[in-house]
């Protein structure tokens, strides 16, 4: 298995509507540059339907109204390759008051908590806005309430997952429906030398037990589809952590969270993108 890396060069006004495009056609993850975007997608959907859908996004902007320069380029990354593209990459950053996400290959920084992540062949490591955000969030609420159980939606690298254990948390477990993901947030957990993390292959679902604290860094059409599965998973008076939407289109999974029983608290904006803190 490997992926098809697809730089694309557009104008910062057309990010969004771009990337929500590009989200609903498989794409896995982005990174952000000034003048560019990076897309990933797994190779099993295959470069000759992948193409059509980056060419599509012009026709998109068009009809948006905006700006039509648009190019890309790609490559293909073996599964062999994917840490080495990673290294290149992969810097160390600061989130949060305290948290410093490095990977294994640079020395950890003192006097601060440092999560170790090995990406592997999945994607989450601390770079990204809604990352970032979470970090911050898990980092406030661990702070002013008790809280004793965590779950992470949708782990990726496993790096909120790792990041609440590190802060003390008790029981913390992690689902994803990606086997990369779930190897990679294993690994990760050994990295950092945590015991306490269960990570399984599925999503949120009651079968779990109930959590004081449940974060999902996931887009909003999955956010909103999990939700009945999501909400159960909150202990009363417990914390759910929503990212991962653009801004815009946070309405549509408050209404569907409130329809399942959760209270709106607050909302964060980092850029174009938003979080959500809600309760039971």
């Amino acid at each position: 298995m490997g992926y098809y890396e697809f730089t694309i060069t557009l104008a910062d006004e057309s990010r969004d509507a771009v990337m929500q495009r590009l989200s609903a056609s498989g794409c896995l993850g982005f990174i952000e540059y000034e003048k560019s975007i990076v897309a990933y997608f797994h190779d099993v959907t295959g470069i000759n339907n992948i193409i059509p859908e980056v060419v599509a996004c012009k026709t998109l902007l068009e009809n948006d109204g905006l700006e039509l320069e648009i190019s890309f380029d790609y490559v293909y990354i073996s599964e062999r390759d994917w840490n080495e593209s990673w290294k290149k990459k992969f810097k160390p950053v600061d989130a949060g008051e305290r948290f410093s996400v490095l990977p294994p290959w640079e020395d950890p920084k003192k006097d601060r908590i440092n999560l170790i992540i090995d990406p592997g062949m999945a994607f989450g490591t601390g770079h990204h806005e809604t990352t970032r955000t979470c970090l911050m969030l898990i980092e406030r609420f661990s702070r002013n309430c008790a809280k004793d159980s965590f779950l992470d939606v949708g782990t990726g690298t496993g790096i909120l997952a790792i990041a609440a254990s590190r802060l003390g948390v008790k029981r913390v477990a992690g689902v994803d429906i990606d086997p990369n993901a779930i190897d990679a947030a294993r690994r990760n957990a050994k990295l950092n030398n945590l015991d306490n993390i269960l990570i399984q292959e599925g999503t949120a679902a009651p079968a779990l037990g109930t959590f004081d604290f449940v974060a999902a860094n996931l887009m909003s059409e999955i956010l909103i589809r999990i939700a009945p599965d999501l909400a159960p998973c909150l202990e009363k008076g417990g914390i759910a952590l929503l990212s991962g939407m653009l801004a815009g289109q946070e309405d549509g999974v408050i209404a569907a969270m409130q329809q399942q029983g959760l209270e709106f608290m607050e909302k964060h904006v980092d850029g174009r993108w938003v979080s959500l803190v809600m309760t039971r």
